[in-house]
């Protein structure tokens, strides 16, 4: 178990996305250990708004220590106009390996889901059993690009072993709640040759996958057939979806001409 760097206190916590397939998010964390090699936008922008430094202070996650009291003071401004919340586009709610996020995590989410609030959720973690005695309207992701689990310790180092992270989706699944997966970035063969076949087998008990491309990456790019590739592979995705009855989005930008 590890314990987080420091404490910091925000203005605000509730906010719009912006993105394709969310609506409010919320980021109670700064920073994430999982310390993901392929371009994080996160970090990225972070970064180049100078509100972190490096890749090793990046690595080294910051509570915000004030959550639960803006929640108290945003969600009943904010709940007439709130569809779902989701934990979290800039950070991850169930850092593997801190306890203390993962205590704030859920108790954000039974705050939310007490003022009739759906939350979805998306971890490269652990997902806890206990979620599945909170609302039936919740819904619990985890981020699977991989089953070769050196590939994960090459490009997401502080993550949770695959394994792990399917387990406990599965278990979540079996407890009747709403699972869903995101496969992005997928790599491109120049990183790692792969069934996508396979990686959708493993997952094929969800309610929904989510499939997108790797962004800012110049190994992609180097792929020279990578257009072809996303264009196969996203249609891949679809036919499978498709078939098993499973519903799917494919990401902005995979799809090329």
């Amino acid at each position: 178990m590890n314990d987080v760097a420091g404490y910091i206190q925000r203005k605000t916590m509730l906010y719009q996305t912006g993105v394709e397939y969310g609506d409010y998010t919320m980021n109670f964390v700064q920073g994430c250990s999982h310390g993901c090699k392929f371009p994080c936008y996160a970090f990225m922008m972070k970064k180049r708004f100078g509100q972190i430094n490096s890749y090793e202070e990046w690595c080294r996650p910051h509570l915000v220590s004030n959550t639960l009291e803006l929640l108290n003071k945003e969600i009943p401004r904010l709940k007439s106009r709130i569809k779902s919340v989701q934990l979290c586009f800039s950070t991850d709610p169930f850092m593997y390996g801190y306890p203390e996020i993962e205590t704030m995590a859920l108790a954000s989410i039974r705050k939310l889901n007490a003022a009739g609030i759906r939350c979805t959720v998306l971890t490269k973690g652990i997902l806890p059993a206990s979620l599945a005695h909170l609302s039936s309207e919740n819904e619990y992701g985890i981020t699977l690009i991989s089953l070769d689990e050196e590939y994960r310790k090459k490009m997401e180092p502080g993550a949770a072993p695959y394994r792990e992270r399917l387990e406990a989706l599965r278990s979540l699944h079996d407890a009747g709640c709403r699972t869903w997966v995101s496969i992005e970035p997928y790599p491109t063969p120049n990183l790692i040759e792969q069934s996508l076949d396979d990686l959708l087998n493993a997952v094929n008990f969800v309610n929904k996958i989510i499939f997108g491309r790797t962004n800012y990456s110049k190994e992609t790019s180097a792929y020279t057939e990578h257009r072809k590739f996303y264009n196969d592979k996203a249609a891949e995705v679809i036919q499978y979806c498709e078939k098993h009855h499973i519903e799917y989005h494919i990401k902005e930008g995979t799809i090329t001409d």
